[in-house]
This record gives C-alpha cells, sequence and structure tokens, in this order.
C-alpha cells in the first residue's frame, strides 16, 4: 500500500486549527490518510489520554483574564489553570485564556460555558485538546460573571482579575471603576459593606481576634514591650449610637481627668471619636470594599473615594486569582 503523502501546507493547516506541534500534526494525519476531520479527532483523542493521566494534577497556575462588554453593562473574569509557571506566561497559553474570555462573556456560569461552543467543539473539549498539545492539565480554575449599568476591570499581571460595577455611567467613570477594580485586586475585600456580614460571623470574629491579641500581649509583656490595643468591638455593626454615646462620655471623663479645659473638648473630641472607630472597625477595613483605605490615598475611604465622583455607588465586584 502506498503511503500517504502529507504536505507542509496540510500540516500547517492542522496546526494552526488545534496549535498542536508540526510533528503531532503530521502523524494525525499519517493516521487519518490525509483526511483533515480524522485528524483533528486523532489529536483530541490524544488530549483526551494526555488529561485522563493527568486528571488528579492540580492546576494552580495559569492567567488570569477579565473581559467587559462593548456597551460596559457586563464583565466576566476567568482563570485559565495549568500546572506550570512556564506554561503560565506562555505567549499562546494567554492568547488562548484571552480568547476563552472573550466567548465567556456570553454565559452565566462556569458550567454553561463549559458546554458551550468554541470553533466547532465544547470549551471543555477545547481544553482536553490543549491538554494533549500543551502536556498539562488545563482547565477552568475561576469563573466570575458581574452585570451593572457601568462595568469596569482591571487584571495584575495576569495572576488576579477584578470586575467592578457602577449604579451609573458618571463623568470619568473609566478612571473610578478602575481604581476600585485595582483596590479589589490589591486588598482583596470579601465583601461591599459591614451590613452585608452576618451577626454570628462577627461574634465569632470578635472573640477570636480579641483572643489572639490577648495572646500576643502575654508575650510582649514578657518581652517588656508596649502592648497592643485590645478592641471590644471589630466592626460598625456593633457600633450602635448607644455604644458610641458610652465611648464619647469616656473620652470627656478622659479630658476631664488630664485637666483639659472644657471649652476646648469639641476639638478634640472629633479625632478621639475617629480613632476610637478606627480601633474598633479592624474587620470592616480589612474585608469590607468600601471601609477600605483607599490605596491611592489613605487619607480617604474607598466609599469616600466614590463619593467625590458624584451621584453614583459601587453595585457589587468580583476577583479571581491564579492559585
Amino acid at each position: 500500500m502506498e503511503a500517504i503523502k502529507i504536505t507542509a501546507a496540510e500540516v500547517n493547516k492542522l496546526r494552526q486549527a488545534t496549535g498542536a506541534g508540526m510533528m503531532d500534526c503530521k502523524k494525525a494525519l499519517v493516521e487519518a490518510e490525509g483526511d483533515f476531520d480524522k485528524a483533528i479527532e486523532v489529536l483530541r483523542k490524544k488530549g483526551q489520554k494526555v488529561a485522563e493521566k493527568r486528571a488528579d494534577r492540580d492546576s494552580s497556575e495559569g492567567a488570569a483574564i477579565a473581559k467587559i462588554n462593548d456597551a460596559n453593562t457586563a464583565g466576566v473574569a476567568i482563570v485559565l489553570g495549568c500546572e506550570t509557571d512556564f506554561v503560565g506566561k506562555n505567549e499562546n497559553f494567554v492568547a488562548l485564556a484571552n480568547e476563552l474570555a472573550e466567548a465567556a462573556i456570553n454565559y452565566n456560569s462556569k458550567e454553561e460555558f463549559l458546554a458551550a461552543d468554541f470553533g466547532g467543539m465544547t470549551v471543555a473539549e477545547k481544553l482536553t485538546e490543549q491538554t494533549g498539545v500543551i502536556g498539562e492539565k488545563l482547565d477552568i480554575t475561576a469563573f466570575e460573571k458581574l452585570e451593572a449599568p457601568y462595568v469596569g476591570s482591571y487584571v495584575h499581571i495576569n495572576k488576579i482579575a477584578a470586575l467592578v460595577g457602577l449604579s451609573s455611567e458618571v463623568d470619568n467613570a473609566e478612571t473610578l471603576v478602575k481604581d476600585v477594580a485595582m483596590q479589589v485586586a490589591s486588598m482583596g475585600a470579601t465583601t461591599l459593606s459591614y451590613k452585608d456580614f452576618d451577626p454570628a460571623y462577627i461574634a465569632s470574629e470578635t472573640e477570636a481576634r480579641i483572643a489572639v491579641i490577648e495572646k500576643e500581649n502575654i508575650e510582649l509583656g514578657r518581652l517588656g514591650k508596649t502592648l497592643k490595643n485590645v478592641p471590644e468591638y471589630i466592626s460598625m455593626a456593633q457600633l450602635t449610637p448607644e455604644v458610641i454615646a458610652k465611648a464619647e462620655e469616656a473620652a470627656k471623663a478622659e479630658l476631664k481627668a488630664e485637666g483639659k479645659p472644657e471649652q476646648i473638648w469639641d476639638r478634640i473630641l472629633p479625632g478621639k471619636m475617629e480613632r476610637y472607630i478606627s480601633d474598633n472597625t479592624t474587620l470592616d477595613q480589612e474585608q469590607c470594599l468600601l471601609d477600605q483605605k483607599f490605596i491611592k490615598d489613605e487619607k480617604k475611604t474607598v466609599a469616600q473615594y466614590v463619593e467625590s465622583y458624584g451621584d453614583v455607588e459601587i453595585t457589587g465586584f468580583k476577583r479571581v486569582t491564579v492559585g
């Protein structure tokens, strides 16, 4: 039987379609006796075999990508995961991640996206195919969708991607939304406001944080160092009007004990109350986006920065990370 002759043009066409190496494409075409569609199937089966062997591997590296639709009303952030940082930084791998993210904008969940068409195969099949091509397990390890009247994004060196939604498109909305998305990427807030916290979570977190500080203070005391302040509370959710009033009375008593004239208390009290609130809202400052110090101007909170743009609010945010 005469050997099938495979031309360089046929090999290149298959390579362009699949991303597989030249020798793999040539072997697939020979096995398929020159049939292009069968050759793709050969490569896909190879990918399935590799994927089965690497199913228990951890896709802890990869690329985080964010895409926004043309109307700026929806955004998606995904992570295309792989096994090594070397592959995660590869130009072709990042290009594939961008292609997938462009397609992902049309779907609302990871499951829906994996079942979607991607160049004549499903996204899941494409990942299997590329597992065979690259030799590492590929997976969509994170998928987040956000919709709002105005959506923007920020991506940090393809390792962290963040989406932020605004209640309206104000002047310079693009700058505002990028700055806040950068805050989300950098500071890793878990919720928008302290109002979103469950009371049981605040209670358990308060107990845990106080226990940690008290333990640290035992060691600091042993070393003769300054002890850390032990807060009564950790969230604005706990600072009821009654708690604030009691704290203000305590501050006035302190000023009186220090011999400060009563006529200057009004100038000193605001600073003392600001410190009290700051010392007793550490959970909010760490986990609530609006209550965090704004990274570009730590004299402001994120909420205060957003207010400087007028009648607009942050409606939500999403964050994905590699690893």
